[in-house]
């Protein structure tokens, strides 16, 4: 393992630390697992909290911000956060509205937020409600998307829930705008190497040389194929394809083009696939508005890319377009 450290277990608690001294403007860390706004919003308004494991920066944490969310439970690589992190985190997004809890479609992260909104709702009278991101199509059929792992296109749950939220909207109209974004969100990404777990200190799957895997999961959950490695419009090709199936972009639609670095791909490459996705969608008819390119969602150091489509109605768009502000993600 080669990775810059000082001890394995102090890994997550060393990368927070780190994050809210650089930038002590957006993030507050009242404790060493749960990460905040560093002010609080000037007027009441419903709180939005995430959770999940670390490894995957700028998710979950790193979103945390004006127009974005109001909090973050914080695991450790690749585990869920505990019950009490988690209703301690809706606590501190609470101002009196109720707060929206969205995170990924993950057993153990659905499990203790259940436990969490008992705990508040019982102790603190905190309203919740609650959205999956599940956009992952890699991870399940059509039929079973409920079953669908959460992936890089929750973070367009995490904008457009913010901008809502930042408007004054009820709970209720929050959660339903958080909803139709993660309906119509999908995302599907490629491996080409694994990633290594601080606390493990081996790779967590083994992946030839020349090879690469079509819809692995960002924890190293198996994909679609595994083959040897392709060009990148080939790649970028039957990634679009396999979102396009669902999404059934037309003229007149409008789109939030996400490609996404897994951890170590870089800019270069990630732009390469850019270039190809684009002139797929150009052939549906559809606009693009508001394109990322980056990393936005990663896997430790994990090479490999994602691509995520939302779909985009009149009132999407204008709260995709709204002013946001975190350290990994400004408009």
């Amino acid at each position: 393992m080669k990775k810059i450290l000082n001890k394995p277990e102090n890994y997550v608690d060393e990368t927070l630390a780190g994050l809210c001294l650089a930038h002590g403007d957006i993030y507050r860390q009242p404790q060493p697992r749960l990460i905040t706004r560093s002010k609080k919003a000037n007027k009441p308004k419903v709180g939005i909290v995430t959770g999940g494991g670390s490894g995957h920066l700028p998710v979950f944490t790193g979103y945390v911000g004006e127009g974005l969310l109001d909090a973050a439970a914080v695991g450790d690589v690749f585990a869920s956060p505990s019950a009490d992190l988690m209703a301690d985190a809706i606590r501190e997004a609470n101002s009196g509205l109720g707060v929206l809890l969205l995170y990924g479609n993950y057993g153990g992260d659905i499990m203790n937020f259940d436990m969490a909104t008992e705990t508040v709702d019982f102790e603190d009278d905190i309203r919740c409600t609650t959205v999956l991101a599940a956009d992952d199509v890699a991870s399940a059929k059509p039929e079973e998307a409920h079953k669908r792992r959460g992936v890089a296109g929750m973070i367009y749950g995490f904008k457009m829930a913010g901008a809502k939220a930042e408007e004054g909207a009820t709970l209720d109209e929050v959660t339903r705008v958080a909803q139709k974004t993660m309906e119509n969100t999908r995302t599907i990404g490629c491996a080409l190497t694994s990633c290594t777990l601080p606390a493990v200190g081996h790779p967590t799957f083994e992946i030839g040389e020349d090879e690469m895997e079509m819809g692995m999961g960002i924890h190293g959950e198996p994909g679609i194929w595994r083959d040897k490695l392709r060009n990148a419009d080939d790649i970028a090709q039957e990634m679009f394809e396999r979102l396009q199936t669902e999404l059934s972009l037309k003229t007149g639609d409008k789109v939030s083009v996400l490609v996404n670095s897994l951890g170590a791909t870089p800019l270069e490459e990630l732009y390469i696939l850019y270039n190809k996705i684009t002139q797929l969608i150009d052939k549906t008819g559809a606009t693009i508005v508001h394109p990322l390119v980056g990393r936005y969602a990663t896997s430790m150091e994990m090479t490999g890319a994602s691509l995520t489509l939302c779909k985009l109605d009149d009132e999407l768009e204008a709260l995709m377009n709204a002013p946001a502000h975190c350290a990994f993600w400004r408009v």
